[in-house]
């Protein structure tokens, strides 16, 4: 019994060593494989982190890529909008903006000095039938010889001289060069007493100084051509320099200064006064001349800026009582006591919507008003001087009809750009509805502005034959003398008369 038990307990144990060392097999086996797939899952780790800074990279990169494209689809409505403005620049002209005809030159089926936009006639060149002219004739001649206001002399005769003959008049005058002697004596001490417009030994009389004056205001001939023409007249006798034809300006700026007060009180009592500015160059930097204009008298003053406080410093304009014709500027709005605007610049704001917009409104509200002005200048030939309430109600209207037309129309216009400055002047319409048809109320009112533009010229083409200026001395001069000579042409005097006059010490604006 004893032995058989142990024989089962050493065959139990040698079964139990058989699946242990089975057992211990399999293990082997399974360690491995637990060694294989830590070494897979630690590529795995590795696989993910690279990924994980992949992914992390390309974000990244979205992210700025994103960045960049939403800046340039900024930029590319920035250059949308430009290149669309920069196309509209270059479609203006002098018809549809404030640029100068002489701008127009190279636009196709436009000749190079066919500046404006009149229609052509079947009408010849030159004078028309029924035109008086200015030609002298022969009685007139006579006429002014027997006033004693023209030498006669005769100078050939043709044939064998006799009772009869005809006469034929060649007018011309001669310049003579007069050396005009001042004699001061000394009193009884022995001491001289020199004028002081005496006190240079040899001084330029009224004639030469007129002259001089006439060319630099009326002529804008530059101070070296203006002493190159005075040498030349004299037979180079004299020797005028450009500093003495300065000098002789400001002599003259001086003496105009004081005829100035006459001008402003003048343009004060005026019930409708037109007023422009028009830029210039002051030592480089961009200034201002502004001119103040009446049927009878022109100011200039000079203006460093168009800013309310500027405007408030100048002559007549804090003073004035009257209606201001001007070109929408808005501060003008905060002087005098009435306002109409320029229904010229307004057409030409017309013309160009028409153009960019293509909607209808604005060229029938150019038509219209167009009309109305004919309407005026009818009754005003008939001797009118406004329309009856009944026309009025009619015209405003109309003009109310239009605008409200172009609100509507405005929604549908294509054009971003041409939209926005569209419904700017629509609003500009509305606003000023009154200003814009107040030639229609009372006729004193013009239909534009047109009489400050013409008086602006001079200092233009000033700025275009010397540049500008460089002291604030020199265009306040101008200013000086251009109102007095523009006042002068004004009011049909001679000029060369009045500026002997003038310099004589004889007043000629009254």
């Amino acid at each position: 019994m004893g032995g058989n038990y142990e024989k089962d307990m050493y065959k139990q144990l040698c079964e139990l060593m058989s699946r242990v060392d089975s057992l211990e097999s399999e293990h082997k086996k399974d360690r491995k494989e637990i060694k294989r797939l830590n070494k897979e899952l630690d590529k795995a780790d590795r696989r993910i982190e690279y990924l994980n800074k992949t992914v992390t990279k390309q974000v990244e990169e979205i992210t700025t890529l994103k960045s960049e494209n939403t800046a340039l689809k900024k930029e590319n409505r920035i250059l949308h909008a430009d290149n669309e403005r920069m196309r509209r620049i270059l479609n203006n002209n002098s018809d549809n903006s404030s640029l100068p005809p002489s701008t127009d030159k190279n636009n196709p089926g436009k000749a190079a000095n066919e500046y404006n936009s009149r229609n052509k006639t079947n009408r010849k060149p030159g004078a028309q039938t029924g035109s008086t002219g200015t030609t002298l004739t022969k009685n007139t001649v006579k006429s002014l010889i027997d006033e004693g206001k023209i030498e006669n002399t005769v100078i050939k005769e043709i044939g064998t001289p006799g009772p009869d003959y005809i006469s034929r008049f060649l007018l011309d005058f001669s310049i003579n060069t007069i050396a005009k002697e001042i004699r001061i004596y000394p009193d009884g001490n022995g001491k001289y007493h020199v004028p002081d417009e005496y006190r240079s030994e040899v001084t330029y009389g009224d004639g030469i100084r007129a002259i001089v004056s006439m060319l630099y205001s009326d002529g804008i001939v530059s101070n070296d051509r203006i002493a190159d023409f005075i040498n030349g007249l004299s037979g180079d006798v004299l020797k005028l320099s450009t500093g003495t034809v300065y000098h002789i300006c400001q002599q003259f700026g001086a003496i105009c200064r004081e005829q100035k007060p006459v001008i402003e009180n003048d343009l004060l009592c005026s019930d409708v006064l037109c007023t422009d500015a028009t830029t210039m160059c002051l030592d480089g930097k961009q200034k201002y001349i502004r001119n103040f204009s009446n049927l009878k008298s022109v100011l200039y003053t000079y203006q460093e800026k168009k800013k309310l406080k500027v405007l408030s410093t100048l002559p007549i304009l804090p003073d004035f009582a009257g209606i201001l014709i001007h070109d929408h500027e808005t501060a003008m709005y905060h002087f005098g006591t009435g306002h109409g605007e320029c229904c010229v610049h307004l057409i030409r704001y017309l013309r160009k919507n028409t153009e960019e917009s293509q909607n209808t409104w604005s060229k029938d509200l150019m038509n219209f008003l167009a009309g109305m002005n004919t309407a005026r200048k009818k009754l005003i030939e008939q001797g009118g001087s406004s329309f009856d309430e009944d026309a009025l109600k009619k015209y405003f209207a109309r003009y109310d009809e239009l605008v409200e037309l172009g609100y509507q129309q405005n929604k549908k216009t294509s054009n971003r750009l041409a939209k926005k400055e569209e419904k700017t002047l629509l609003n500009r319409l509305a606003k000023y509805k009154v200003n814009h048809l107040l030639f229609l109320k009372d006729f004193r009112v013009p239909f534009d502005d047109n009489m400050s533009e013409r008086d602006l010229r001079m200092c233009k083409q000033r700025q275009k034959m010397s540049g500008g200026f460089r002291k604030e001395s020199g265009i306040q001069m101008f200013c000086d003398i251009m109102s007095v000579i523009r006042t002068i042409k004004r009011r049909g005097m001679n000029i060369f008369q009045s500026i002997k006059d003038l310099f004589a010490g004889r007043p000629v604006i009254v």
